[in-house]
Formats: C-alpha cells, structure tokens, sequence
C-alpha cells in the first residue's frame, strides 16, 4: 500500500495532543502530522497550524497547504486515541476500494477500565444533522478535500467542517465501516439531559443561525430548497362541530394523566373545543382515570382503538379520523402540561394570523415538580418563518407543542411509529404550506424516570437518529423530485 495520510490533531489538552502525537509519529503510512493550536508549538518535524479548531474555515484552508498525501486523517475533537491494528491502512483499503471520500467507523469508548462499544450509523442523503456523529476519526480523500475548501467562498467561526462535509458529499460518498478501528478515552454522559437539548441553548444560537446558512446554501444547490410562497390554506371550506381539538396518545401514564387532561379543561378559548384520548390499551388504571374524567365533563373523548399495533402516530391517526375531532388538532403528551389556559387559544388565533396549515409553540423543560430544567425555554428562533422549512431538515426536532390543521393532516397521516411521526409530517407540511411560530412559552416538558426521554443508551439513540436521518432522506428526495 503505497497511499500515504496526513494526521490532524487538535490541541485542546496538551498532555493528550503530546500522546496522539507520540502514538500516530511511529505509523509507517503516516506522512505528516499538523497539530492545530492556539499559541506556537514547534514539535521536531510537527507543523504547527495557529488556529483554534476545525469549526472554522481559516484552519481548513491553511491545512490545504500543508498536504500532499492521499489522504487525510483527522481526529476530530482531541480525545486519546488508540488505534487498532491496522486501523490506518484499514481505513484507507476500504476508502480505496469503494471510492469513497469520506470514510468513518464505530469505536470503542475506555468506562470504569472496560471497552464499551461504540457503534455509529449509516450515512445518508438526509443526514444533514451537524451533530451527525461520525466518532473521533474520520478519513477524507485529499483531492475533494481540497476541492471543497476551494470552493468555500464565505467563512466560517462556527461551522466550517459542517460545511466541509456537505460539500464533499456532493463529490463522493461518506461510508461507514461497521468495525470498532479504535478507543477512545472519554468521561462524557451521551444520554445526559444537558447534552440532548445542547443545540437549542439560547447561547448557541449564533452557531444555529451560521449552522442554518451553511444548510440553506447546500439545499439550493443540490436543488433541494423550498418557499418563501406556500400553498395558501381556506379555512371557511370546512365545516366541523369543534374550532379544535386536543390530542393525548396515551398508554401507562396513571401518574401523569390526570394532570394533562386537567390542563386541557382549564383551558379558556372562545371557540368549542374538546379533548381526544386514545387510550392504547393500558393496563395500570391509566383507563379509569380518563373514564372517571369523561363521566365529569362531556369535551373529554375516550378511545380505546380496536387494533392493536399503534404507535403514537397511528394512536394520532384513530383521533384525527374520528368524527369528534375539530377543525384544529393539538398536541399534548400524557407527561406534560400546558403552561397556562391560554395555549389553545393562542394557537388557534396563530392559523388564522399566519394562514398557515401548521403552528409549533415553545416549551420550557421542567422536572416533575415543575421546576425548570437547563437549558429551560426552547423556542428554535433559528427556525425562521421565512427559512423554517428548510432549516427543518437539518434540527432534530420541530418544537412543542404542534398543531395542524385537521383537513390536510387526513390526506397525509401520520406514520405509524412512536418516534420521530410528529417530525416526519411537519416535514412533509413544509414542503407546501407555511408552519407558524409562537416563540413564547405555551407547554411545560416535564422529565421524570418513566418517560420517553429518559436517558438512552447508544443503541436506542442510533436507532433513533437512523430514523429521523431516514424521514429526512425521504423528504430531501421528495424535495429534489419536486413532489
């Protein structure tokens, strides 16, 4: 094997720059190693790059200089790295035989002195994700490499190999090889509360606006950009007995059901509305508590489906089908509760402000008892409603609470999942008609040890994230071919 890579290592700890260094200086198909540093640091024959880290695009276009090999190595956020046996010429083998560009594997993490597999997931044409997780290390192909940094013609602080990385996808493709080709040393909590929500943080919000620009400039040229004029929605077409309607999907929730269904009937508006609960055959009194509640107020709606193999969008197909349900379908989960008694209202007044066939609201995380959890108020601002639909292709979710309108929604239906359905038709909704925003507060996330977003382990989060990856590919797809 004649092909030859250049290593870049970030320093973020200097100890461990020193040892990726010492580790990857005696691999025989190593050609050069450039550590990327904030001050000077001249090590032997190491060149030394005076820049922060690979998020901007000055770093990239100064590494441009410095490379003449086939390929390049990068270690991406500075851990200890141990490579396997062969990992480097495994790496390049593989990029070579499947002319790949990018090339990327599963790993092993170091926990309490135990390998823990890390495995990582399928790259996709909808993987537009900036915190897709390729790992540690990643090996790209020199020449697209330097074809796609030569057309980067805006620069970047923040999210430079993002950019990178979509635009090397348009020059090849990004593989996976399923084999655990090293280990690296970490004490991160993948599943932890503060890490799931970190890309919303209120702080972060420039990296989203720049995040948002790069993706927005990729959809346009791959052909797959959407709006600013949407299809324009009637509402006087139709003729329903409810203004509106709220959603519960719910199975097992005897501790938290009582509470939403009593947010929904405190719930002042001006218009009829009810509340729809499909009941998906639970078995710890969940059941009796909404019966109780039906007995007492005739808004509340007990279905108990006759099938058997819903997940919750199919439990939101039986609400929106069913004559009962109002011009306006609402979201609420069993775990949670509406801020105030305003929330209904406020949505309903938003379809008819914006005319738009879709309306997201924001929400706070609180912990059972309500108090409010970091990083708090989650309102997607970077979610513009000039950009939100396309923007909508790159975060992972789209916002709560949500609402459509009920017609539209029963020529699309949900997919029958119980992750990822409210994504997958808010994508699909983009494509044609406006989604309004309410960047306010209207809907109280509650986080306790029973519900769906309880920590996860790896396994379940790849399958998660495969999921939402597909929806995306499926939507891009459908974007390109101007369905």
């Amino acid at each position: 094997m004649n092909s030859k890579v250049t290593v870049i290592i970030p320093l973020i700890y200097k100890n461990d720059a020193l040892r990726n260094i010492q580790i990857f200086r005696n691999e025989n198909l190593v050609d050069k190693i450039i550590l990327l540093s904030e001050e000077e640091i001249k090590l032997n024959q190491d060149i030394t790059i005076v820049s922060s880290n690979l998020k901007n695009t000055f770093t990239l276009k100064k590494i441009v200089d410095y490379v003449q090999s086939d390929y390049i190595l990068f270690l991406l956020n500075g851990k200890p790295v141990l490579p396997s046996q062969f990992m480097i010429q495994r790496f390049i083998k593989i990029a070579e035989n499947t002319k790949s560009v990018f090339v990327y594997s599963d790993f092993y993490e170091t926990e309490n002195n135990h390998l823990k597999k890390h495995p990582t997931i399928e790259y996709q044409q909808g993987s537009l994700r900036d915190d897709f997780d390729f790992g540690e290390i990643v090996l790209i192909k020199t020449s697209a490499f330097k074809e796609a940094v030569n057309r980067m013609n805006i620069d970047y602080e923040f999210s430079a190999f993002y950019d990178l990385r979509l635009k090397v996808s348009q020059l090849g493709s990004l593989f996976h090889i399923p084999e655990f080709l090293y280990t690296i040393s970490t004490s991160e909590d993948i599943g932890s509360e503060e890490s799931h929500f970190s890309y919303v943080d209120p702080k972060n919000r420039n990296v989203q606006i720049e995040y948002e620009k790069v993706c927005t400039k990729y959809l346009s040229e791959i052909g797959a950009l959407v709006g600013p004029e949407f299809n324009s929605v009637d509402f006087n077409d139709y003729d329903f007995e409810y203004e509106a309607s709220v959603i519960i999907p719910v199975r097992n929730r005897v501790k938290t059901i009582g509470d939403a269904i009593k947010s929904v009937l405190n719930q002042k508006a001006n218009f009829k509305f009810n509340l729809i609960i499909v009941d998906n055959h639970s078995n710890d009194g969940t059941s009796d508590v909404i019966e109780n509640y039906k007995n007492q107020d005739s808004r509340v709606i007990h279905i108990i489906p006759e099938r058997f193999d819903l997940g919750i969008g199919g439990c939101w197909n039986e609400a929106i089908h069913s004559e009962h349900c109002g011009k306006f379908a609402i979201q609420l989960d069993s775990d949670d509760i509406y801020k105030d008694e305003n929330t209904v209202q406020s949505i309903v007044d938003t379809f008819y402000k914006e005319k738009c066939a879709m309306v997201v609201g924001s929400y706070q995380i609180t912990d059972f008892n309500l108090n409010e959890l970091p990083p708090g108020l989650i309102d997607h601002r970077e979610w513009t409603p000039d950009n939100g639909a396309n923007n909508a292709l790159r975060i992972n979710g789209l916002g709560a609470p949500r609402a459509f309108f009920t017609p539209l929604l029963r020529k699309i239906n949900l997919p029958n999942v119980s992750y990822g359905e409210d994504y997958a038709v808010g994508l699909e909704i983009s494509r044609k008609y406006k989604i309004g925003r309410i960047y306010e507060s209207l809907y109280l996330c509650r986080r306790w040890e029973d519900n769906s977003d309880a920590k996860l382990d790896i396994e379940r989060i790849n399958q998660n994230n495969f999921y939402k990856d597909k929806i995306r590919t499926i939507e891009l797809l459908a974007r390109k071919n101007k369905v």
